[in-house]
């Protein structure tokens, strides 16, 4: 079966949550999250909820099994604590729940991120993977990482990747 043909199958709209790790941000600075749930619901994507917290792995793989569990979430979306400094750890705690990971995923927003930004995108530990039947993406803080990962990548494929994590 060819990749159109698999994508024909694909839901057109999927629930999908947000989630923003960040010590700096609030509710009313988290432009990056809040540019992930516009590009999502003008994409026709459904929205199921939101979170910020701090950048304590504990916390983000709480708030991460939670929307596990949510029947009505199928894909987790993180922005924020992919770098480098010994506050990122959004990477270990999303990476000790994934069963399948996506490396392909990463190894293409580097790519796509040294067009735009050079070779500080080596720093970038975006991630992708699955968990419980669901497709989690673990994308830095910067607005204009989150708007390269979601057109470039995830929205172009949201669909299809449920699809093929459901069956």
């Amino acid at each position: 079966m060819s990749v159109q043909e698999h994508k024909s199958y694909a839901p057109a709209s999927v629930g999908c949550f947000v989630l923003t790790v960040s010590d700096s941000r609030t509710e009313e600075t988290d432009t990056s999250g809040r540019a992930i749930r516009e590009l999502l619901t003008a994409a026709g994507h459904a929205v199921t909820g939101h979170a910020l917290v701090r950048d304590e792995p504990d916390h983000v793989t709480a708030v991460v099994r939670m929307q596990l569990a949510n029947a009505a979430t199928q894909v987790i979306v993180t922005t924020g604590g992919t770098g480098i400094t010994s506050r990122d750890g959004t990477f270990e705690a999303i990476d000790r729940l994934l069963e399948k990971r996506l490396t392909g995923f990463g190894e293409l927003f580097r790519m796509l991120s040294f067009e735009q930004i050079g070779a500080a995108a080596m720093m970038s530990r975006a991630l992708a993977g699955t968990a419980k039947g669901k497709a989690i993406f673990v994308l830095p803080g910067s607005p204009d990482a989150v708007r390269l990962a979601m057109t470039k990548l995830i929205l172009p494929e949201l669909g299809h990747i449920v699809q093929q994590v459901a069956r």
